[in-house]
């Protein structure tokens, strides 16, 4: 916390997107004939927005990633694109799937990991990079809830503090100050040790404390943290934030110092979650406080795959940037555990807490602690937005509108189904819209302008 006080795997891939710059592709089958609804669908980078990028967010991947103006705009298209490839062989994969990840300067590659070799001519038919393990995430998903129960049940140690999914090394990981302590952990665990990896580790995370996302909010007029993302409940505007910022029916006032709303509902430990109603006077925007104040949009909250770049907005530090290293992290800080958060590169100080991740112009999540700091570097992690959206029945406000409350369909000008915007859908869940079934690729909350139909690197058609 960084809070300051005063299967089937023969089954046809979806034949949609453009060509991905680096040559992965969105169709399994014969190209769609012109004029198709196919051929005319959107590519990912077009759903997602990526050309709304503004010029601070691009500044910010330059500065922190190392980058050319250009090597930062087509990695954003090439991360929405990998992101909407993973997803459909995910779905193809079935059980034998067991991650997928970006890599290079300008995430030009994506790996998909699987433990069957005959899923590899798949795989690279996608223009992916295939790798064989023996592991599959579900497998690994497994092992870690169990290393979460077995921390929950007193046997968690602020020696171990970290624990991921690592779907690069095929293991659940954990880091250690001192690495007996993570051999306990797993002991009563009790994992396959063929799972697990320990890795030594000087990293103690805590809190960073300290309605625009990235603006500061003070709590009962003294300890400081972020705004996370601006959010409406029906009509009731405020944001979401981080939980260990405050309890519910804590006071806030904003950056000004203007009496500003109050904490509806907040969790911590275990998520790090929590939302503010605010008052009159303040009006929810659909934007991050990005470099020198410029005004960064959210089209939308699209979880980004691993390896991705993802900059941060907080009232200490105000905007960095890094890439996310592992999704399903639980770590530890000395108020409790809290699990399923993403661990990242990008650094934050106290003060940083529950201010806004994004990627591109999708929203990920909010501060939530971390360690180290700007001036040497550090890791942080954030509770992901959409579950934050779900437990709470909000909606993010966004630049391409959407409804007023989760659950209303909106206008989306074609026939119902189950599917509905404000919704958060996971990937995997399936909807039907128009009279057919779609599968979800990606998760995300569902708004108007992104139905089925019209958002193929979303939705596959079943």
């Amino acid at each position: 916390m960084l809070h300051r006080h005063t299967r089937a795997v023969g089954a046809a891939l979806a034949a949609t997107g453009a060509l991905l710059l680096t040559g992965l592709t969105g169709s399994a089958g014969a190209a769609p004939a012109a004029g198709s609804a196919a051929s005319t669908a959107p590519s990912a980078a077009e759903t997602l927005r990526t050309d709304a990028a503004p010029p601070a967010l691009l500044g910010a991947l330059q500065r922190d990633l190392g980058l050319d103006r250009r090597q930062a705009e087509r990695r954003l298209v090439n991360e929405a694109e990998a992101g909407a490839t993973a997803g459909r062989l995910r779905a193809a994969l079935g059980a034998d799937f067991a991650g997928a990840w970006v890599g290079g300067a300008e995430s030009g590659t994506l790996t998909v990991a699987t433990t069957d070799a005959a899923d590899v001519p798949r795989i690279e038919a996608q223009g992916a990079d295939a790798t064989v393990v023996r592991h599959s995430l579900a497998e690994l998903d497994a092992a870690k809830a169990a290393v979460d129960r077995a921390a929950a049940g007193r046997h968690g140690s602020p020696d171990a503090p970290v624990w991921y999914v690592d779907v690069r090394t095929n293991t659940v990981t954990v880091r250690a100050v001192r690495p007996s302590a993570a051999r306990a952990l797993l002991a009563a665990a009790g994992v396959d040790r063929s799972l697990t990896r320990v890795e030594a580790s000087a990293e103690r995370p805590r809190p960073l404390y300290d309605l625009r996302g990235g603006d500061a909010y003070y709590m009962n007029g003294s300890g400081r943290c972020s705004v996370g993302f601006p959010v409406t409940r029906g009509t009731q505007q405020g944001f979401a934030t981080a939980g260990h910022c405050g309890r519910a029916g804590t006071s806030t006032s904003g950056y000004n110092q203007v009496a500003q709303g109050t904490f509806q509902a907040s969790t911590f430990p275990g998520r790090d979650m929590a939302w503010v109603a605010t008052n009159a006077n303040w009006t929810a925007t659909p934007y991050v406080k990005g470099a020198g104040g410029q005004n960064v949009q959210v089209a939308g909250s699209t979880q980004a795959p691993v390896g991705s770049s993802v900059c941060r907005s907080g009232s200490t530090t105000g905007w960095h940037c890094g890439t996310i290293q592992q999704l399903n992290t639980s770590v530890t800080y000395p108020e409790g555990t809290i699990t399923g958060v993403t661990r990242t590169s990008v650094c934050a100080e106290p003060g940083d807490s529950g201010g806004s991740y994004i990627s591109g112009s999708q929203a990920q999540g909010v501060t939530s602690g971390g360690s180290g700091n700007c001036s040497t570097g550090g890791t942080t992690y954030f509770q992901p937005l959409n579950p934050l959206l779900q437990s709470y029945g909000l909606t993010l406000k966004t630049t391409t509108g959407g409804p007023g409350d989760p659950g209303d369909p909106g206008d989306p000008g074609e026939p119902g189904g189950t599917w509905a915007a404000g919704t958060v859908y996971q990937a995997g869940a399936t909807v039907t819209y128009g009279g057919a079934t779609y599968r979800c690729l990606q998760g995300h909350q569902a708004q108007v302008g992104w139905e089925p139909p019209n958002a193929p690197a979303l939705w596959q058609r079943v």
